[in-house]
């Protein structure tokens, strides 16, 4: 493979690269393209190791791609079909260079990824867990629960973004580290800051990923027009593919149907698109309501 050369990730030039290799090796049961730019967009990501992401190609075109998420000593691979034999080097180079020492770093691989795995192996490395995710195949399940007497969806056109980052702060129980008040930031010193919830939402709509789909978001509003759930979407029609992230209810409105209903707008306007399947969670949630498929990814540790 004497035509192989790399590169250390560079997020203004190499973006949209990772994007089409991640649509390129695309696979039910691996990592899917919006799983990088989902965090990569996100405040919680620690962005500060970004340039040990490495990329792999051939001549001009991208075969390979180590990278980590969240944790940072989570690392997860892409690998072109018929460029296994850089397995080795992808390997030796996730141990030697990227976030962690030997006890905090894991290696995360999906099913198909074989030669991954048994490189990993010659450099001591076993697997400790599964992660396991629901999907729903839409040619053999469906989701048809409806929206609750009492709440409505919201136009995705008029989502009012304070709103929507108030239904994010408090729907991923973030109250316990304060209530989302003062979110114009006159406290940013503060070891817990709203404002970032609300930075976060705005960020993301006056400047969005590049392959965010938010007009297929699904947003749920009560009576008095506050926003109490919110599903996003991303919708991946080369991969036929309805990426889910994130979901969240407000504490006080969980069990009431809201999640499952939110998910079945999901479903029906994304089947009528194309899209084949759609993500989940880990949760037994997505199991009872109907989602048929199981992914699973390993993590690999010395």
């Amino acid at each position: 493979m004497k035509n192989i050369r790399t590169k250390q990730f560079q997020l203004l030039t190499d973006h949209q690269i990772v994007w089409d290799l991640l649509v390129k090796n695309y696979e039910e049961y691996g990592v899917r393209a919006p799983f990088f730019e989902y965090a990569l967009t996100s405040t919680w990501l620690n962005t500060r190791y970004l340039y040990r992401n490495r990329l792999w190609f051939d001549e001009d075109q991208a075969v390979g791609f180590v990278f980590y998420e969240e944790p940072c000593t989570d690392i997860y691979f892409s690998l072109s079909h018929g460029y296994e034999a850089l397995a080795d080097e992808m390997i030796d180079y996730a141990n030697r260079c990227m976030p962690g020492n030997d006890e905090e770093k894991t290696l995360v691989f999906s099913p198909n990824q074989k030669a991954l795995m048994e490189a990993a192996q010659r450099k001591g490395y076993r697997q400790k867990y599964v992660d396991e995710q629901y999907v729903i195949d839409f040619e053999t399940a469906q989701l048809n629960y409806p929206l609750p007497e009492g709440f409505h969806f919201v136009d995705h056109d008029k989502a009012d973004p304070v709103k929507l980052a108030m239904c994010t702060w408090k729907g991923f129980d973030h109250e316990d580290k304060g209530p989302f008040e003062n979110w114009e930031g006159e406290d940013p010193g503060t070891v817990w800051n709203p404002q970032k919830a609300y930075e976060n939402v705005i960020r993301n709509i006056v400047a969005p990923p590049p392959h965010s789909t938010y007009e297929y978001e699904v947003i749920i509003a009560n009576e008095n027009d506050a926003y109490v759930c919110y599903s996003g979407m991303w919708w991946v029609p080369e991969n036929k593919l309805a990426y889910m992230e994130p979901l969240c209810t407000i504490p006080e409105y969980r069990h009431k149907g809201l999640a499952a209903a939110a998910l079945s707008e999901h479903y029906r306007r994304m089947k009528a698109l194309g899209a084949e399947c759609m993500t989940g969670g880990g949760k037994d949630f997505y199991r009872k309501i109907g989602y048929n498929r199981k992914t699973s990814l390993f993590g690999w540790k010395k």
